[in-house]
């Protein structure tokens, strides 16, 4: 078994910097980049948001499952997952057994920070954003703690600085 093992599988919550890391990451390691949410409108041919009004959440995280058990098997890849994909005990096993997970930690300050003019993202439909990002983390840290292989911060940092650190942890 290699060392390093070639899928990098990035969790954390909305605005922890998955999507913009794992291009950066996929650059610097000569790998390809995949964000699960990309793939999913890619595929529907509409955003999350319509899939949501239509489906809920539930019908949402079906779709979630079958894309990332489909790009959990490819190989030599950086993928970023939805902030909510780590709920579903399927998907942790896809991501636990085909790649290393790390886990972008982000404070609910920078969270709110990152999302203030942020209207795509369905979960975000609230009036109180702090209430609902503070919920989601305690219904979903645990599972970001047990599944990650490295933990990285990323408030108050750039792209480069992150992709440096879990990079080095490699």
């Amino acid at each position: 078994m290699k060392m390093i093992q070639s899928n990098i599988f990035l969790v954390g919550p909305m605005a922890a910097g998955k999507s913009s890391i794992g291009r950066c990451l996929a650059k610097r390691l000569n790998k390809k980049f995949y964000d699960s949410d990309v793939e999913i409108e890619k595929r529907t041919g509409v955003d999350l948001k319509w899939i949501f009004d239509l489906e809920g959440e539930v019908g949402f995280r079906l779709r979630e499952t079958a894309m990332i058990a489909e790009l959990t098997q490819y190989s030599n890849i950086v993928l970023a997952t939805g902030g909510g994909s780590i709920v579903t005990a399927e998907n942790r096993k896809y991501l636990a057994k085909h790649g290393l997970v790390v886990y972008l930690k982000v404070s609910i300050d920078c969270q709110l920070r990152r999302l203030a003019s942020d209207e795509k993202r369905p979960l975000l439909d609230v009036p109180d954003r702090s209430t609902l990002l503070l919920k989601l983390l305690k219904e979903r840290e645990q599972h970001y703690l047990e599944l990650a292989n490295i933990t990285v911060e990323t408030d108050g940092r750039s792209i480069m600085a992150v992709a440096k650190e879990v990079i080095n942890n490699l």
